[in-house]
């Protein structure tokens, strides 16, 4: 396609598209060329710069119209190899996201924060092992009590008037005392 007779203007719907010569501007007579009333010329700008420059901006569009054209090639070309690859959009977010986490990973932020965290966590694991072991040892001095005994027993004789014994089920008993349970209970 011939660049001098495509539509230039970026905003035309005929962008790109073949112009009819017989619609070309030369041919539409104009009042005072390029320096019209309609479209007067900038001040200390002569008409030969004028059209000059217009000439030059024609050119550049062409240009900036042609490197859009290669791109858009160029992206086609790209897309059929990659599909010929077998690389889907979504393989590539998933590279993309792999090499964004390997790239955080490998980040000083990270290792110290990560560092940071390693290190609260083995002081809480140490702080709860303390507490546990404390708590243990409290609740072992805690049964051995008279009162928790005592408490215990008045718990296991009243689930076994409740339970009672139901064949050859155990039978529930404290373990404080040695006193069998009610096999028949009073209900």
């Amino acid at each position: 396609m011939d660049p001098a007779s495509q539509d230039i203007n970026l905003n035309s719907p005929n962008k790109g598209l073949a112009v009819d010569q017989s619609e070309n501007l030369a041919d539409v007579p104009v009042e005072g060329a390029v320096g019209n009333s309609a479209n007067p010329l900038p001040p200390g700008l002569t008409e030969e710069e004028a059209e000059e420059l217009h000439n030059e901006l024609t050119k550049v569009e062409e240009e900036i119209n042609t490197l859009r054209q290669v791109l858009s090639a160029k992206e086609r070309h790209a897309t059929e190899l990659k599909r010929k690859l077998g690389l889907s959009p979504l393989t590539e977010l998933k590279q993309n996201i792999s090499k964004s986490w390997q790239d955080v990973q490998t980040s000083n932020a990270y290792k110290k924060t990560q560092e940071t965290l390693s290190q609260a966590g083995m002081k809480t694991s140490a702080a709860l092992s303390t507490m546990s072991t404390a708590i243990g040892k409290r609740l072992g001095e805690m049964r051995n009590s008279p009162t928790f005994k005592s408490f215990e027993d008045k718990v296991g004789n009243l689930k076994g008037k409740v339970v009672g014994t139901r064949g050859n089920e155990d039978t529930v008993s404290s373990p404080t005392e040695n006193t069998p349970t009610q096999e028949n209970p009073p209900f």
